[in-house]
């Protein structure tokens, strides 16, 4: 089932405004969706929030920041993914992380106050972003 609630709250709180009307049409329209989602991971950077960005680089999640963030944020979240299952799926942030670890396709995770996108694995890595809601990252350095 659908948590169309907390996709609009992930569109609100981390995509630019310019893009945020079509992205929630298509998230909620099940013909658009896994294209609304595609299309929003392969072009990440002209969608999130720059000011949200915490963390990116395709080694992002092994920086020792990422593994204390993962630690520190240990509660339930929603994920979205251009595969069927776990779309739409309620699981812990470590198992969605690990899920998205070994995912061949795009990946949202979205938590309490923070959102992580994995794009999709590419030729000279896989974009990866941490977001926080409300603040401004202190961590913004880019690799990879």
């Amino acid at each position: 089932m659908r948590d169309h609630d907390a996709e609009e709250r992930f569109v609100n709180a981390f995509i630019v405004r310019r893009r945020r009307e079509r992205l929630i049409y298509e998230l909620s329209t099940p013909g658009k969706r896994y294209d609304g989602i595609s299309r929003f991971c392969h072009q990440a950077g002209a969608f999130l929030d720059p000011v949200k960005i915490y963390m990116e680089g395709s080694d992002m999640d092994s920086r020792p920041g990422f593994t204390r963030f993962i630690r520190e944020h240990g509660g339930q979240c929603l994920v979205l993914s251009f595969e069927y299952w776990p779309d739409g799926e309620h699981m812990p942030l470590d198992e969605a992380v690990k899920e998205a670890a070994v995912s061949s396709d795009v990946f949202l995770i979205l938590g309490d106050g923070f959102a992580l996108v994995y794009g999709e694995p590419e030729k000279g890595g896989r974009a990866k972003y941490l977001m926080f809601e409300g603040r401004k990252g202190t961590e913004t350095h880019r690799t990879g």
